[in-house]
């Protein structure tokens, strides 16, 4: 068999689900959605309105929501038929192995290994800026060396670290305490959202919508520039979702579970980040939110810095449970890696009291705090965007191999619509990974031609099909 032959060839499901049935299938619809709503509704509600309507879109950033909102369910859709069809862990990696052959699983899975470390350490950056901004209401003000890195004029960002390591610990005592502690907290993050919808609707002045869609934003074609490049951005705010495919391989009756969670977690966050972007934009001017705390910053400029202390503790709140999901999705799948040899064998390895695979959270917990604590936001936030956009695209094309297969169960959910949805899905996808600034995709490329590297050197000779 020829290189290239080999590194085409195929994964079977059987081989996945005998692989993964030592974890415990005990996450019901209610668990699904509390891990996707509490990944979805983190640093992407609290911080991308205000900086994608300062920078590409003004007032018009909720049309980006909405536009990203329904291209994230029709992406939604195809991670639900595949997880449906192959309930197994490692999300695209294991889909894009079994339908395009290992390579293309790896440079998936080599993808959103990037976006979820990526997004660990952007959410934890983000957090910290907010407990910045809670302590200053209170007259405390903390050394800049231990608030930002070095790239930022600090040393080291701490509190962004110390939230890493806490969320850790949740995780290490068990998936039962680490439900019940997202579920608890996406509720109360919720109702906090709720109050800042409901409340700052009183404050909104409509002189900040005109124009809804500044004149300097509008280029490109049609003018409408802005509006895709603040969508492309915004899906960001939407990877929870995919995040849930991650757990498939722990969750009861997944045939009709994983579509319940995905798509009731798209309606969820599609509805309060609207209806927050809304109510933000209207309260200050958008040139005023390219901020990192912009809710917080809003709601002190109208002179109500007794309500910004709440909302600072309700966007805590939900970067920490976006936090906590997002490494329990990143350990679920550098331990997919491990399982199938692509990676270290011992990163595969599930601790016998725990359940848990215990050497993949632990490299995934150092790397996230290495980024977390010496890389500014913004240039953590730009690469995760690349990394979701390429697994959207393939997943949604994947579509259109999966039906073929007869070796697989098709008794589950289907995207409707099939084949031009997924199909348009598929283009959306690669339309918006051209609005994806220039350096973005340069550095994206690198990573892809490191993760290519590393399959040859490493991956092809210890990986399981060989």
């Amino acid at each position: 068999m020829s290189v290239f032959s080999r590194a085409f060839k195929k994964e079977t499901v059987n081989n996945y689900l005998a692989a993964d049935s030592h974890m415990k299938r005990i996450l019901t619809t209610r668990d699904l959605i509390g891990l996707g709503v509490g990944t979805v509704i983190g640093t992407g509600i609290f911080i991308l309105p205000g900086h994608e309507a300062a920078q590409n879109a003004g007032p018009a950033v909720s049309v980006a929501f909405l536009l990203a909102a329904i291209f994230s369910g029709l992406s939604g859709m195809a991670f639900a038929e595949f997880s449906s069809a192959m309930p197994v862990a490692g999300s695209a990696y294991s889909y894009g192995s079994v339908v395009y052959g290992e390579i293309i699983g790896w440079l998936l899975g080599w993808s959103l290994i990037l976006e979820y470390f990526l997004a660990v350490s952007a959410i934890s950056t983000g957090s910290s800026a907010y407990f910045g901004n809670l302590l200053t209401v209170f007259n405390i003000h903390l050394p800049p060396a231990i608030m930002s890195g070095p790239m930022e004029g600090g040393v080291i960002n701490l509190f962004a670290v110390l939230i890493i390591l806490i969320v850790t610990m949740i995780l290490s005592r068990g998936l039962n305490t680490s439900r019940n502690i997202e579920n608890g907290a996406v509720i109360l993050k919720v109702a906090i959202l709720g109050l800042f919808i409901i409340g700052g609707s009183f404050f909104i002045k409509h002189t900040n919508y005109v124009p809804f869609y500044p004149k300097e934003f509008r280029t490109g074609l049609f003018g409408l520039h802005g509006i895709t490049a603040a969508t492309a951005s915004i899906i960001f705010a939407f990877l929870g979702f995919d995040t849930i495919a991650a757990h498939a391989a722990e969750v009861k009756n997944p045939q009709k579970t994983m579509v319940r969670g995905i798509i009731g977690t798209v309606l969820i966050s599609a509805l309060l980040y609207v209806l927050f972007s809304i109510v933000l934009t209207g309260m200050v001017h958008y040139t005023k939110l390219g901020v990192d705390d912009p809710a917080a910053f809003a709601l002190q400029a109208i002179g109500q810095t007794q309500f910004s202390v709440i909302i600072t503790v309700g966007a805590l709140i939900g970067m920490f449970t976006a936090i906590l999901a997002l490494v329990y999705a990143s350990s679920r799948l550098t331990y997919s890696f491990g399982r199938d040899g692509l990676l270290p064998h011992s990163l595969g390895k599930i601790s016998a009291g725990s359940h848990l695979p215990v050497n993949a959270l632990i490299l995934a917990v150092i790397i996230e705090c290495v980024f977390a604590g010496l890389i500014p936001l913004n240039t953590l936030a730009s690469l995760i965007n690349a990394g979701t956009l390429l697994a959207f695209m393939f997943i949604n094309f994947g579509i259109l191999f999966l039906r073929k297969r007869t070796d697989l169960s098709h008794d589950g959910f289907k995207v409707p619509g099939y084949p031009v949805v997924p199909f348009i899905a598929g283009m959306l996808s690669l339309l918006l990974i051209t609005q994806l600034p220039k350096e973005t995709l340069e550095m994206f490329l690198i990573w892809l031609l490191l993760g290519i590297i590393w399959y040859f050197a490493y991956g092809i000779r210890h990986s399981k099909l060989s």
